[in-house]
């Protein structure tokens, strides 16, 4: 593909360009996870075989892509300031976790973490940047969640952790907090060549962070700012100011809480 100098990465990023949804609405009814990053295209499951035929199978050099995203990523790079909602949310007590169960125990529990995560954000039009640790990230962009990709992010949170702090016979329940947070930040192409990735960078991104390490297990803590712009009601629900590091000022943030009892009964 060659590059395009007309291409405008601020328009495809503020959602003039319908092909980037119509392409992840399309490939995320299929079944099932592990998925592109940029366009959800399954990597396993029925509808695989035929994502391989067209291009679209994993590729080699970045799993997290599938060929024809990468080929797009490394063609076009570059990016653009857009407002975007964060969603950080991390295993609480990982550490002690590691210590209790088998290295194999442990892996299975991360999987499972990662198996539930990637599929709640996906199923909410967001994309999942990484996984780091016991940690996801992941952002939600107009082109993909539509303008209202604040409530497509706080709702991703909560449903993430629901499912895993409800547990099942698969295995123990996993206590997850989790930040969600909308501001303007730098998404695009970044890397070179083929070492090429498509992400998020800026303050919004450390905010956001802080603040899933800040949220307590089953706590979702959503920022003034990703509250206001999802029209979130508020009224009787817990406010907190925190100094988190690396900020001068306090953030107020608004506190969601999700308990296994709570989400049985949904």
């Amino acid at each position: 593909m060659a590059r395009d100098p007309n291409f405008d990465w601020k328009a495809v990023l503020e959602g003039n360009d319908p092909r980037a949804r119509r392409f992840r609405s399309f490939f995320r009814r299929i079944p099932s996870s592990p998925r592109c990053k940029m366009c959800a295209a399954p990597f396993e499951g029925p509808g695989a075989p035929v994502m391989r035929a067209v291009g679209r199978g994993r590729w080699p050099k970045n799993p997290n892509y599938c060929g024809a995203c990468q080929g797009w990523v490394r063609d076009h790079p570059g990016g653009a300031e857009v407002e975007l909602t964060f969603l950080f949310a991390d295993v609480r007590g990982s550490t002690g976790l590691g210590e209790r169960l088998t290295p194999t125990g442990f892996s299975e529990l991360l999987s499972r973490f990662y198996e539930i995560s990637a599929r709640v954000v996906v199923a909410h039009d967001g994309i999942v940047d990484k996984f780091v640790g016991d940690e996801i990230v992941a952002f939600f962009v107009p082109p993909f969640a539509g303008p209202d990709h604040p409530a497509d992010g706080i709702a991703a949170a909560r449903e993430l952790v629901r499912e895993t702090g409800q547990g099942s016979a698969d295995g123990p329940a996993i206590a997850v907090g989790a930040g969600v947070h909308t501001g303007v930040a730098f998404v695009g192409s970044v890397g070179d060549g083929d070492v090429t990735d498509f992400t998020a960078l800026g303050d919004p991104v450390n905010t956001t962070a802080r603040l899933a390490s800040a949220a307590g297990a089953g706590e979702v803590l959503v920022t003034q700012a990703a509250a206001t712009a999802a029209s979130l009601p508020t009224d009787g629900l817990e406010r907190r100011r925190l100094d988190l590091r690396g900020r001068a000022e306090p953030i107020e943030v608004v506190v969601l809480q999700t308990s296994p009892e709570r989400s049985a009964q949904a």
